[in-house]
């Protein structure tokens, strides 16, 4: 490993990010990491990376965690569950080792972001930009485990499920960078799932608003707060396909012309409660705990999106009456405008989302026409 010290930033560094899809096998850190050092080659660049751990790993570490403890506390799981993201970037460090590049990991205690002490889906409250500054006047490459943060007493906290997005455009604040980069299994947004709607078509150009309408009703696109935060600071979000050459699909900035989307996340889920009353003080409940919902407007109904969530043992903890199961949410969105249905499971959900989606999309469509038309579809 070549490890001299690289001369004086003269620039901000790139910013980027790989989900847990970019790495499926052990051979993708190397496959990676070569990618990364030519990158490094070729822009005279220094590189700050935030990397997820491999698919499934988080989810291993809370099944392990249930069979000790059935109701964990939030600190010991925000303790535990970001080691998958620690795993991932070790080994990504690593393996940029191997190709001669100088890197070092800087984990959430290390990172300089400071969150508030709800441990689950923390909150940031302060970024102190020295760490990320000082790592790269030593290393051509940072590596950073997404999610991770700490509170003010430097106890562990975790941003929440596939929060390494948020934890990327923090990066990118903190270090001055114009743009950030994110690497997902597909190259952009699309107008729906493509791995499940068929005809779901690429949306080049997206405003922050719209993006982050789509994640707030649980499309897989980006955390929500990572839109926000990089609207917040001018952050331009380019996104990218995970492999080789890396293809660029959409474009979230101040920009973008008006989007017909339909959002399904199989994992989100609608509540039902006895009363209104009961249905806000869930809401309340949930976005208190900065976890995403929807206070639906259809009845006392409370749409949970994105999962990931134990909704029987949050709304234990809360004192919260439970709510019964409703369905799963599904969204039609065109511009500001949103329309939910729910489905009565996740394969009603899917067959619903594709005449949704094929109703919004088809050529004769009025761009103008009102989305409550399509509550008959």
């Amino acid at each position: 490993m070549t490890a001299g010290a690289p001369a004086a930033q003269v620039k901000p560094p790139v910013v980027l990010k790989f989900g847990g899809s970019s790495f499926r096998t052990l051979a993708a850190y190397g496959q990676l990491a070569e990618a990364l050092s030519r990158r490094v080659e070729a822009e005279n660049a220094r590189l700050v990376v935030v990397v997820s751990g491999q698919p499934g790993e988080t989810e291993q570490f809370r099944e392990r965690l249930s069979q000790v403890n059935a109701h964990p506390e939030d600190e010991t799981v925000a303790g535990l569950l970001t080691l998958a993201d620690t795993v991932g970037a070790q080994l990504l460090a690593t393996a940029l080792h191997r190709t001669g590049r100088s890197a070092t990991v800087l984990a959430g205690h290390q990172l300089g972001l400071t969150t508030d002490s709800a441990f689950m889906w923390a909150r940031l409250e302060h970024t102190d930009p020295e760490p990320l500054r000082t790592a790269l006047s030593e290393n051509e490459v940072v590596v950073v485990p997404g999610g991770q943060a700490a509170d003010k007493e430097g106890r562990p906290t975790w941003l929440g499920k596939n929060s390494s997005d948020l934890s990327a455009v923090a990066v990118a604040a903190a270090v001055g960078a114009a743009r950030c980069e994110v690497h997902s299994d597909v190259d952009g947004i699309y107008s729906s799932d493509p791995h499940l709607i068929t005809g779901a078509q690429l949306l080049g150009q997206v405003s922050y608003n719209t993006a982050a309408l789509m994640s707030l009703y649980g499309a897989k696109v980006l955390h929500r707060r990572s839109v926000r935060l990089a609207q917040r600071h001018g952050i331009e979000i380019m996104c990218r396909y995970n492999r080789d050459p890396f293809t660029i699909g959409t474009v979230i900035g101040a920009a973008g012309s008006t989007v017909a989307a339909v959002v399904l996340n199989q994992r989100s889920a609608a509540l039902r409660y006895a009363t209104d009353e009961f249905a806000d003080q869930a809401y309340a409940a949930f976005h208190g705990a900065n976890i995403d919902v929807v206070r639906l407007t259809s009845g006392p109904l409370v749409a949970v999106t994105g999962g990931f969530v134990d909704l029987p043992e949050f709304q234990r903890r809360n004192g919260i009456t439970p709510g019964e199961y409703a369905g799963v949410p599904v969204s039609a969105i065109r511009g500001s405008e949103v329309v939910t249905q729910l489905a009565r499971d996740e394969e009603d959900a899917l067959h619903l989302s594709q005449r949704l989606h094929d109703h919004v999309n088809r050529p004769s469509a009025d761009p103008h026409a009102p989305l409550l038309e399509m509550q008959g579809v």
